[in-house]
């Protein structure tokens, strides 16, 4: 597969790849893990992709211009940058920009780069935090200054990028990230979709339920304690990458709700995972401020609905564990075009479980882009709407 990887991308990681490296080689380290080893794995595991891809490292710089505040708090006056990999298109595609989910990157699409790219300008980052992009100390003590960490370094990337007219993709965090950023730029954006997207949820009777009792009680306080899972995989050591290989292969082999992974992919995919997940800890420590107990919304993007200004199609795996149903609630008091559609033989990872099906979803989502000429068109075949 053609690869172009560029000077900025070598010059601007050259000194996080100083620092992870140290003095003792990798296989001697506890964790096992480096910026280097996550753009490797990267490289590997996108060697499943047949269509030609630029890999760089964009420049967000060290924080936005009207704020008080350096990426947020840090002392450090340091760039930080975006990992971005843009796959080749025709000229006149539209551009698709894909944002992923809560302990993932921007790899987690693989199986889907080739058949978007046929349609679209395919776009795919790792938020600032996570992945191969910049992983600045997280010390945000508040919702809004968490949610400006990630929507102000987006923002600061698509300047970067010179974007505009885009359709913006967020799955699960990066569906909530995606929706918040839409209404603060919805001038950016042209068509919103939502894959199985976290925030439209309200307080449900089972958690308060179990808050009420002493093993709810424990529970909540690790919760507000930050504990996070990636701090399991790292307090495992050398033992880590075993213990991500079990997950990998329990939910995209063994207990796949749709079409498994071949071996080399869950090879690859858990390669790349392990090193995204042991390095060091930034975005990932979002998670109290964005989501209580539950993974219920401290900000719940169901109050925001009436404000929506940008048409969004939301994506659900049947058998996904985010409910559509929150989404139905927030179509109610959208004032721009919503649908919901979802996809069979697929979970939360829809575009995992079920690639063809998911494609099929975002080619119908975004038909008055691709064929403008047709009036009409109807739901394709296995795809329901809610």
């Amino acid at each position: 597969m053609a690869e172009d990887i560029g000077k900025s991308n070598l010059e601007s990681s050259a000194a996080a790849s100083t620092t992870s490296r140290g003095f003792w080689p990798s296989v001697l380290r506890w964790i096992p893990t480096s910026s280097d080893h996550i753009i490797n794995a990267e490289k590997r595991l996108l060697s499943l992709v047949k269509t030609p891809y630029v890999q760089e490292q964009v420049n967000i710089g060290s924080g936005p211009p009207d704020s008080k505040v350096r990426w947020f708090r840090s002392s450090s006056n340091e760039p930080r940058f975006i990992n971005t990999v843009t796959f080749h298109s025709k000229d006149d595609s539209p551009t698709l920009v894909m944002v992923h989910g809560y302990a993932a990157s921007q790899g987690f699409f693989f199986r889907n780069f080739d058949a978007l790219a046929s349609r679209f300008r395919v776009i795919a980052i790792d938020q600032l935090g996570w992945g191969g992009s910049s992983r600045p100390d997280f010390t945000c003590r508040s919702t809004e200054e968490t949610e400006a960490w990630f929507v102000d370094s987006f923002e600061e990337w698509r300047k970067a990028k010179n974007l505009s007219n885009f359709i913006l993709l967020g799955h699960s965090f990066g569906g909530y990230v995606a929706s918040k950023y839409a209404l603060k730029h919805p001038e950016h954006v042209k068509h919103l979709i939502l894959v199985g997207p976290a925030g439209f949820s309200s307080e449900s009777e089972r958690i308060t339920k179990l808050l009420s009792t002493w093993k709810g009680s424990i529970l909540n306080q690790i919760w507000e304690s930050n504990f996070t899972p990636q701090r399991i995989i790292r307090g495992l050591g050398p033992w880590g990458p075993g213990m991500v290989r079990k997950y990998t292969s329990a939910r995209f082999v063994t207990y796949t709700t749709g079409e498994m992974l071949a071996e080399s992919e869950s090879s690859l995919l858990t390669d790349y995972v392990y090193h995204t997940l042991a390095a060091k800890a930034s975005g990932e420590l979002c998670l109290k401020y964005i989501f209580s107990f539950g993974a219920l919304p401290r900000s719940p993007l169901l109050h925001s609905a009436s404000e929506w200004k940008v048409p969004t199609t939301f994506i659900y795996g049947f058998q996904d564990w985010m409910n559509y149903e929150g989404a139905q609630e927030a179509r109610k008091q959208m004032n721009v075009p919503c649908e919901i559609l979802r996809v069979p033989q697929a979970g939360h990872f829809v575009f995992i479980d079920n690639p063809s099906g998911f494609h099929s979803a975002v080619f119908y989502a975004c038909r008055r882009f691709l064929r403008p000429d047709q009036d009409t068109e109807s739901l394709p075949e296995g795809l329901t709407s809610a």
